[in-house]
C-alpha cells in the first residue's frame, strides 16, 4: 500500500472523525462557559503553532492548529490551556474578575468542566437515534442457529433452537446482547446460560473457549466464544419513532460505557490482558475501516468514539476533566480549594500517568501492526 492510499484511505478518515468528537467535547466547554459568563480566549482544535484562524464578535480567537491530535478552550484567567491556575502575571480588575473562570463559583466551574464528557454523551445518543430512526437497529431473536460441533456450548448441551433468556443473571433480549457478554467474560471463568427449550427454562454452565477471531477487514484478537451462532436471515433492521429511537440510544450508550468500565475493571484485577487496549494507530486503522465500509458504519465509529472520548476525560486523574472535577468536588467539601502546590503536584503526576497511557497504547498499536 502505497502512502497516497494510506494518507487516503487511513489518515485522513482518522483526522476528520477525530476532529468531529473533539470538536463536540470543546464546543460543550465553550457554550456552557459562554453561559456561565465566562471570557473564551482560545478555541483550537489541535495543537502547537497555529495553521489559520479568525475571531468572533466576542473576542474567542478560533484556531486550527498544526497537531490535529486533540484540542483545548482557554478561558479568560487562565495560566495554560489546561486551566490548571489562575494567571498570577498580574491583577485583573473588577471587570475582568466578572469574566474570568477562576473566579466563578465552584458549582460554575463544575458545571462547565463537566460539559465536554456531557457533550460526547449526548451526541452519541443523538447520532445513534438518528441511524435508529432512518436506517434502524439491527435486532435478531436470541435464538441459536446452530451449534458448532465439540464447541463449549455443545458439550454443555446448548442445542439449535434454544432461545437464549439470561446470562449471569443478565436479561438477553438480542442475539446481538449475546455477542456483546460473551467477549467480556473473564477468560477460563465459566458463565451461566439460561435458555427456553419447549416451554422451560434450563441453566447450564459453560466456560468459553478463548480463540483467535479475524474480523472482515483481517484484524486478530484473542476472544472468548461459545461456539453459536444465529441465522441471518433472522436479522432485521427495526425502525423506530423519535421516542423509542432516543430511550434505545440511550440504552445503547449506557451499554458501551458499561463495557467499556467493564473491561477496564478486568484489566486492572487481572482477568484480562492489556493487548485490547489501543491508542491513535489504532483508532486511525478503525477510523479508515468504518469510513470504507460505508456511511453508517462510519457514523456510528463516529459516535462510538465519542462515547469513548467523554468516558476517558471523566476518569479522576489531573489533566483530564476528571481531574478538574475531583479537585472542584474537594473545594465544595472543604469550602476552599486545595493548595496550588497540591494541585500542581497533581497535574504533574497525571501529565506523567497520561503519558505514560499514550507511550503503552501506542507500542500496543506498533506490536499489533508488526505481527500482523
Amino acid at each position: 500500500m502505497d502512502i497516497l492510499s494510506v494518507l487516503w484511505t487511513t489518515v485522513l478518515p482518522f483526522l476528520v472523525i477525530l476532529t468531529i468528537v473533539v470538536f463536540v467535547h470543546e464546543f460543550g466547554h465553550f457554550i456552557i462557559a459562554r453561559i456561565n459568563g465566562v471570557k473564551v480566549d482560545v478555541f483550537s482544535i489541535g495543537f502547537g503553532k497555529e495553521l489559520f484562524g479568525w475571531y468572533d464578535r466576542r473576542g474567542t480567537r478560533w484556531r486550527v492548529s498544526l497537531l490535529p491530535l486533540g484540542g483545548y478552550v482557554k478561558f479568560f484567567g487562565d495560566a495554560n490551556e489546561a486551566s490548571g491556575g489562575a494567571d498570577k502575571s498580574r491583577e485583573l480588575s473588577e471587570e475582568e474578575r466578572r469574566v474570568s473562570f477562576q473566579h466563578k463559583r465552584v458549582g460554575q466551574r463544575f458545571s462547565i468542566v463537566l460539559a465536554g464528557p456531557a457533550f460526547n454523551f449526548i451526541f452519541a445518543i443523538l447520532v445513534f437515534a438518528g441511524v435508529f430512526m432512518s436506517v434502524g437497529q439491527p435486532t435478531t431473536p436470541p435464538v441459536l442457529g446452530g451449534v458448532q460441533e465439540g464447541s463449549p456450548a455443545a458439550e454443555a448441551g446448548l442445542m439449535p433452537g434454544d432461545r437464549v433468556v439470561a446470562i449471569n443473571g443478565g436479561a438477553v433480549d438480542r442475539f446481538e446482547d449475546i455477542q456483546r457478554m460473551v467477549p467480556l467474560n473473564p477468560e477460563g471463568r465459566a458463565m451461566e446460560v439460561t435458555v427456553l427449550r419447549d416451554g422451560e427454562q434450563q441453566t447450564y454452565e459453560i466456560t468459553p473457549r478463548m480463540t483467535e477471531m479475524t474480523d472482515g477487514f483481517g484484524n486478530t484478537q484473542r476472544t472468548p466464544v461459545l461456539g453459536v451462532s444465529v441465522s441471518r436471515e433472522a436479522m432485521e433492521l427495526v425502525r423506530m419513532g423519535p421516542v423509542e429511537a432516543v430511550g434505545q440510544a440511550v440504552v445503547h450508550t449506557g451499554t458501551v460505557v458499561t463495557s467499556s468500565l467493564t473491561a477496564i475493571g478486568q484489566m486492572i484485577s487481572g482477568d484480562r490482558g492489556t493487548e485490547d487496549l489501543g491508542g491513535p494507530v489504532r483508532i486511525a486503522q478503525f477510523s479508515g475501516q468504518a469510513a470504507q465500509s460505508g456511511l453508517v458504519n462510519a457514523i456510528m465509529f463516529v459516535a462510538l468514539l465519542s462515547v469513548a472520548l467523554g468516558l476517558f476525560n471523566l476518569f479522576p486523574v489531573p489533566m483530564l476533566d476528571g481531574g478538574h472535577l475531583l479537585f472542584y468536588g474537594i473545594e465544595a467539601l472543604r469550602g476552599q480549594p486545595l493548595s496550588e502546590q497540591v494541585q500542581e503536584y497533581g497535574f504533574r503526576i497525571g501529565l506523567v500517568l497520561v503519558l505514560t497511557l499514550m507511550v503503552f497504547v501506542t507500542w500496543n498499536d506498533i506490536v499489533r501492526l508488526i505481527e500482523g
